[in-house]
């Protein structure tokens, strides 16, 4: 099945917003509903496919001659435009086409991806790799003029290899998470990685933006998980890891991970896997506010017992329920909402019994009052429901957007107020009134992250509307001492600022690194690094 086009996710799964939510967003926000319905995809002109006989003879020959693999519909071509952010939707919405590839390529095999890079290196197009379609940084919309390829990874979607003595795994790019999870529970292992996109994203899009799952307390980071990587380039290919551990020189698996398909075309991942749990366990717990609860999540993380999942909504997304996505807007009446943390737990019986045990002891010394299951659970039930949310509060009118960083425990309240006031500020005096929510979603010893919310009025102009707002926000981030990207990635959106957080010699080092593995810059330009 494929991702609706101009939304996220199912189309039988959008569902309208409740009436308590439209009738809060008119009264407090100002929305209004939207002056004209999107297009519809038959609607919309596609300019031809740029694309001469000659480079589409040698794309076919890329892929064994099927030509049902080279695709240049207007349908296809559409449904590889961009990605997944709130912009890319408005735009997308609009009828708004000029990030559109000349040609859909789907390639079976990493001989095969090498065979498309060389005929794309031979006719001056431009390559961008695409998993499941789920950047929301603009990672899949190259920037630069000219016409480019769509590598749709889709067919390379197999379990290669399970080392039960190692418990590694490794596994094509194009799986989505859930594939990779069903044929691993086959063997009884998880790999457990689940973000919020986990139902489309794939394992190669994991990989290339350093993704991070909502487990990641208990589970790690994608790229604490991966031990070894392929990468196909217009060089040739780059086999990353052979130990799970080396002090051969700087560790290129690092070089991969999170390049975004500006230095080449991952094509395997070989990643350590987990017994499936026995148990799970979600409950809630409330603090009288944001402070408190980040206090006591720091603890947890620097002393433990680690919870699997620990994240914490501050007061704003606690009242509204957006912590709970399929209940927003349940808790508008209360006055005592407080910050809502959710503290999940994993493994065996014996395992999660001692960490919850410990856990629960230092939440109630840390001011927390323990609120059931029923929060927790409904929250692992809703756990993917946002982007939803989102497509059905641009229906209404409504302006919804994410984004989010991290820093050091010190730095996360000054981080905390700066983008807050960043957010509010900018979007107030464009004349909207905005909602700013935030949760921590991923902790660690050191740290921890800031995922915002925010929702307004659309304006006059919503992409440039939010772009303003989103420049701020940026601005702040880097000031206030916070990465301009925890893991959403760079893409093109973050990719000035990410400049200046890596500063000059840095990205002089990425560059030679991009100069030697792509010399013509054909693979996702503009992305990640600016276009030479």
């Amino acid at each position: 099945m494929d991702m609706l086009w101009n939304g996220w996710g199912d189309p039988a799964r959008a569902t309208p917003l409740p009436d308590t939510v439209t009738g809060l967003l008119r009264e407090l926000l100002g929305v209004t509903p939207r002056a004209a319905a999107p297009l519809p995809l038959e609607e919309i002109g596609v300019p031809a496919p740029p694309l001469d006989a000659d480079a589409r003879r040698a794309l076919e020959a890329a892929v064994g001659q099927r030509a049902r693999d080279v695709r240049t519909d207007a349908e296809s071509r559409i449904r590889h435009t961009r990605g997944k952010s709130t912009p890319d939707l408005l735009r997308m919405r609009a009828g708004d086409v000029t990030d559109t590839p000349a040609a859909v390529v789907l390639p079976d095999g990493h001989d095969e991806v090498l065979a498309v890079l060389a005929a794309c290196a031979e006719h001056g197009l431009a390559l961008v790799p695409f998993g499941g379609g789920t950047s929301v940084v603009g990672g899949l919309a190259p920037g630069r003029e000219g016409a480019f390829v769509a590598l749709d990874l889709r067919r390379m979607n197999r379990l290669l290899d399970l080392d039960e003595v190692s418990r590694t795994a490794t596994l094509q790019p194009g799986l989505r998470a859930p594939e990779a999870e069903a044929l691993l529970a086959e063997h009884g292992y998880t790999l457990g990685h689940f973000p919020q996109s986990y139902e489309w994203a794939t394992v190669g899009g994991f990989a290339a933006t350093r993704s991070s799952g909502q487990a990641s307390a208990g589970y790690g980071r994608f790229d604490e998980m991966v031990l070894g990587l392929t990468l196909a380039t217009p060089r040739g290919t780059l086999d990353t890891g052979r130990a799970p551990r080396s002090a051969a020189g700087p560790d290129l698996r690092q070089l991969v991970l999170g390049s975004e398909g500006a230095f080449g075309v991952i094509t395997s991942v070989t990643v350590r896997v987990r017994p499936a749990p026995e148990v799970r366990r979600y409950e809630g717990w409330r603090f009288a506010s944001f402070d408190e609860g980040t206090a006591a999540l720091r603890r947890l993380a620097q002393d433990g017992p680690r919870p699997t999942v620990l994240r914490l909504s501050d007061e704003t997304e606690t009242l509204i329920g957006l912590a709970q996505p399929d209940a927003v807007g349940a808790s508008l009446e209360r006055q005592d909402a407080g910050c809502l943390a959710v503290v999940g737990f994993e493994g065996t019986g014996e395992d999660t019994a001692h960490r919850r045990e410990g856990a629960a002891e230092i939440l109630r010394e840390s001011g927390g009052t323990f609120a059931g299951e029923e929060p927790g659970e409904r929250w692992a039930h809703g756990r993917y429901s946002a982007p939803y949310l989102r497509d059905a509060l641009l229906d209404a009118g409504a302006l919804a957007e994410t984004l989010e960083t991290a820093a050091l425990w010190s730095r996360l309240p000054a981080l905390y107020a700066a983008v807050r006031e960043a957010l509010t500020a900018t979007l107030t005096a464009a004349g909207t009134l905005p909602l700013v929510m935030c949760h921590i979603s991923h902790v660690y010893e050191n740290g921890a992250s800031l995922y915002f919310t925010v929702v307004s009025a659309q304006g006059e102009d919503a992409v440039a509307h939010w772009t303003r707002a989103k420049h701020a926000a940026n601005d702040a981030i880097l000031a206030a001492g916070g990465t301009i990207t925890h893991h959403h990635a760079v893409g093109t959106d973050h990719r000035d600022w990410y400049v200046r957080e890596a500063g000059r010699l840095g990205v002089e080092a990425l560059r030679a690194v991009k100069r030697s593995l792509d010399p013509a810059g054909l693979l996702s330009p503009g992305v990640l690094l600016p276009a030479d």
